[in-house]
């Protein structure tokens, strides 16, 4: 698993250090406050759940599962809701716990979804932060680190259902996803769907 990663972009010590500065922050300003963590399936599992115990407040945690890509390595601009919340949101200060921002696309759709619902208040806190121009413009309220246009893996993010286990977020050697041996064959480098 490690050889398959050209770099490693941020280390477990780097991640453990900012989950820790992102709880006091979070826990200054939800203080008095009904809140609900909500993660984003599968990849922000680890950050919820490091982010939680970093959080000095009673809180709620829920899941939803959001796909823009299906199968494919693209997205075609098409959102669906795959597992949904398990109860209502309206008296619940909610705050989106993602992995990876990215188009912003998927997260657009989901704040929309989100604020039908009536949320005392709704804000988004992201470990990874692409700097790129978005698709769709999304306002982050706590943000990890800011990384470059890569196609990064590790503490949550997988590209085939692989290395989220990894407790660093690495680069993908292009070696892993692009095939060689036959130029003539059509292929795409992942890209995130948030």
């Amino acid at each position: 698993m490690h050889q398959d990663i050209a770099e490693i972009l941020i280390s477990e010590e780097e991640i453990r250090a900012k989950v820790a500065e992102l709880g006091e922050q979070i826990t200054r300003d939800y203080r008095g406050k009904n809140v609900l963590l909500l993660g984003t399936l599968k990849g922000a599992v680890p950050f919820i759940a490091d982010l939680a115990r970093a959080i000095l407040l009673p809180l709620e945690i829920d899941y939803m599962a959001i796909s823009s890509y299906g199968n494919s390595t693209h997205s075609r601009g098409v959102v669906r809701i795959l597992k949904d919340l398990e109860g209502p949101i309206d008296q619940k200060d909610v705050l989106i716990v993602e992995d990876i921002i990215d188009s912003g696309l998927t997260l657009h759709y989901l704040m929309d979804v989100l604020r039908q619902r009536r949320p005392l208040s709704l804000r988004v806190c992201t470990l990874l932060d692409k700097g790129r121009e978005r698709v769709k413009s999304v306002a982050v309220d706590y943000t990890g680190f800011e990384i470059p246009d890569r196609f990064v893996v590790g503490y949550g993010l997988d590209y085939a259902q692989r290395y989220r286990n990894l407790p660093y977020i690495g680069i993908l050697k292009p070696s892993v996803y692009e095939p060689e041996d036959n130029p003539q064959t059509e292929h795409r480098s992942p890209a995130e769907k948030k």
